[in-house]
């Protein structure tokens, strides 16, 4: 079934690993480097995509989780999401991504953190992007 798409977010990189990216609005605009553990310079001041798509799916994520516990009618005192993006070899050659998504969700007993988390995965753009082709971890705290 196709998309009905609402919203549309655009950037543009140039220079790669090494170069800058900005998005259309302007409010993104980061200088990116490629760190020393992979060979690269690991310039001061400079970002990585990693961090990037860290960034946004700890921010959807979470968006997901205030959905679900809106749905379910939990009141939550307050939800933190931390992401932990690794990259490494793939084994043929090329790369790929790990995620681990940290989620501490004040407020709730951890059975009802558990459930908001596990039907946030679901639902979850980010999650459902990436469903099969990374490895992704939750952990409630």
């Amino acid at each position: 079934m196709p998309l009905s798409i609402l919203y549309t977010a655009q950037a543009t990189s140039t220079g790669g690993r090494n170069g800058h990216a900005r998005s259309d609005d302007g409010l993104v605009s980061v200088d990116l480097s490629i760190p020393k553990s992979l060979g690269g310079p690991g310039r001061a001041g400079a970002t990585t995509p990693e961090h990037l798509f860290a960034a946004g799916y700890a921010a959807c994520f979470g968006s997901a989780i205030e959905h679900v516990a809106a749905q379910k009618k939990i009141k939550c005192e307050s939800i933190e999401v931390g992401a932990a993006v690794g990259i490494g070899g793939n084994g043929e050659g090329g790369f790929g991504l790990t995620v681990g998504l940290i989620s501490t969700i004040r407020g709730v007993s951890r059975a009802e953190a558990e459930e908001l988390v596990h039907a946030a995965h679901k639902i979850c753009p980010y999650s459902n992007a990436v469903r099969g082709n990374v490895d992704v971890t939750l952990q409630v705290t």
